[in-house]
């Protein structure tokens, strides 16, 4: 099975070597520089070293959150990670198990601030502090349609494990509960599809 560094270089062969002489670029990594660059980023980060773009990402990052209940290992969530970079959010959060799915990032985790809550009640403490509004997505009874509603430009979005959404006890502590309206037959969207279409609604507004 092919590691996430090789599968990159296979879906996006990136550039080669930098020709000679190299700029005299702080920000440059050499061993990119002499080998060229595989990664999977924008053609801005070329040859850069990780911790230089991490430092550029924190320039601009939204003020959107986005936490994922982790009780199953759940697949789902790296996708939602990689999305998450996408937006270049504040923060991603994992709440219960430490370890997670990190196959679907693609590591662009990398490039993100991911925090780990061993309970529901760490994760809104550390929300409560800072004044990010806890907004749960999720097709529940009292929610609210996502496409009507005008999310907080500081609020952390939620999503629930794959299957059992989220708990009864974090959605009594959310300031609010949205649902994205479905026309089909099926009971539920995809949970890295919901979160997608979740934070393109937030961006709309206030990216």
């Amino acid at each position: 099975m092919l590691s996430e560094e090789e599968f990159n270089a296979l879906a996006d062969p990136g550039v080669g070597p930098h020709p000679e002489p190299w700029p005299d670029d702080p920000r440059l990594d050499p061993e990119l520089l002499a080998a060229g660059d595989r990664r999977n980023v924008i053609d801005k980060y070329r040859y850069w070293k990780l911790e230089a773009i991490v430092a550029d990402l924190d320039t601009s990052r939204s003020a959107l959150h986005v936490a994922i209940q982790n009780w199953e290992h759940d697949f789902n969530i790296g996708s939602i990670v990689r999305t998450a970079n996408a937006f270049n959010v504040a923060g991603v959060h994992i709440l219960g198990r430490r370890r997670w799915n990190r196959r679907g990032a693609m590591v662009t985790d990398r490039y993100l601030h991911v925090y780990h809550h061993p309970d529901e009640q760490s994760f809104l403490s550390w929300l409560a502090e800072r004044g990010i509004a806890p907004v749960g997505v999720d097709n529940l009874p009292g929610s609210v349609p996502l496409e009507t509603t005008e999310l907080p430009e500081h609020c952390c979005l939620i999503f629930g494990s794959e299957g059992p959404g989220l708990t009864e006890s974090l959605v009594a502590e959310c300031e609010r509960l949205v649902a994205i309206t479905q026309h089909g037959s099926t009971r539920s969207i995809n949970a890295g599809a919901a979160a997608a279409i979740a934070m393109y609604h937030w961006a709309k507004r206030w990216l």
